[in-house]
């Protein structure tokens, strides 16, 4: 596809039928951690005049552990896990009733969804979220996604839900996604230094995280810094998915398509589904390790991984389980659906497809990984 102009990108973000806004800890609560009203509230304003307008919008927001370590009777934000799931038990149902009050005032009702990492790494799980979310939507609710804090084996799991809204920006199809942060946009240096100028515009986000020297958050509520943003950006925008980064003081204009904070254009045309579950939100079980001339083909993009390329298998999956595929120096190239038990493997090693079908039999003589099942990363 060809790159968009900024003005078309911001365009299609004010055009946007269904959206993703996700909110950080620090853009919703005080220094001293406990929420501020105000602020939550300036948010949901703009967030009901977009839904008032006819646009469907999916918040994913942070906040529960940073909502609940201040009633709890900390000064700061615990640091062990316990605490901090304890805080999100508490924090989470403060958060949603602030939410449910301010939406209400608009006329608009609220729902709840929690998250855990096996909710995107499970396919069974993620056509489930898809379509409670769908449902939501169809039905004017505004869907308000976490990540369920006080349950999550390790709640740092999605950098303050970054990477997780860019995921349900695809599990929506949404046609954007907006971050709101505690930094107006991205900068070439971190924003206190002089020469910093502010970038208004991201054409090619993989080559933004390689080059563009990025500052963390400027709080100490929140998990995620503008590394993790970068991330969501890059994760939406190769599904073909507009990104607004920009401070939540910003989220009406940004929603508008105003020319405020960093806009990211998508970098390839809309993907499906399952394969961005292939490439992001599905936790690889194992690896299969290729040589130079498997992993030129598999750079090039349309080829199966064939057996006669690969070199070894590492760990222990089952036939249909997402893998790596690495270089031989360890690089990874791409994600995919393994064809076969890694067990099975070792004997296919080196074979083109001939000898694996006179010396293993029929059952044996398929890629490692259709090209159907492979996405590069």
């Amino acid at each position: 596809m060809s790159t968009p102009s900024q003005a078309q990108v911001r365009r299609s973000v004010a055009q946007a039928q269904t959206m993703v806004v996700k909110v950080g800890s620090s853009s919703l609560t005080r220094p001293s951690g406990h929420l501020d009203a105000a602020k939550l509230e300036a948010l949901v304003a703009s967030v009901a005049a977009n839904v008032l307008s006819g646009a469907r919008i999916v918040l994913v927001s942070s906040g529960a552990i940073a909502a609940g370590f201040g009633p709890l009777g900390f000064a700061e934000r615990p640091r062990d896990v316990a605490t901090q799931q304890a805080a999100a038990s508490v924090g989470q149902g403060l958060l949603m009733a602030r939410y449910e009050t301010a939406f209400a005032r608009y006329g608009i009702r609220v729902g709840q969804i929690l998250i855990t990492a096996e909710d995107t790494i499970r396919a069974a799980q993620y056509r489930n979220a898809r379509r409670t979310l769908e449902r939501l939507l169809d039905l004017g609710v505004v869907p308000i996604v976490n990540e369920n804090d006080a349950l999550a084996s390790n709640e740092i799991r999605f950098g303050d839900n970054d990477r997780l809204s860019a995921l349900v920006a695809n599990i929506v199809r949404a046609d954007a996604l907006v971050l709101l942060t505690d930094v107006d946009a991205l900068y070439t240096a971190p924003p206190g230094r002089p020469d910093a100028r502010r970038i208004g515009y991201v054409p090619d986000v993989i080559a933004a995280l390689r080059d563009v020297t990025v500052g963390g958050s400027t709080s100490g509520v929140g998990t995620g810094g503008m590394v993790t943003k970068l991330e969501a950006a890059r994760i939406a925008a190769v599904s073909g998915v507009p990104v607004v980064l920009t401070s939540a003081a910003n989220a009406g204009p940004a929603m508008m398509g105003d020319p405020v904070g960093t806009v990211f254009a998508p970098v390839h045309d809309r993907g499906s589904s399952r394969r961005l579950w292939i490439g992001f939100a599905a936790e690889p079980r194992g690896t299969i390790v290729v040589d130079d001339g498997a992993a030129r083909a598999v750079r090039g993009g349309r080829a199966s991984l064939l057996a006669a390329g690969a070199l070894e298998a590492r760990g222990e999956f089952s036939a249909g389980d997402p893998v790596w595929v690495d270089a031989e120096d360890g690089t990874h190239l791409a994600r995919g659906l393994s064809g076969y038990d890694s067990e099975e493997i070792p004997q296919m090693l080196g074979r083109n497809t001939d000898q694996l079908r006179r010396f293993l039999g029929e059952a044996y003589a398929h890629p490692l990984i259709h090209r159907d099942n492979l996405v590069l990363v």
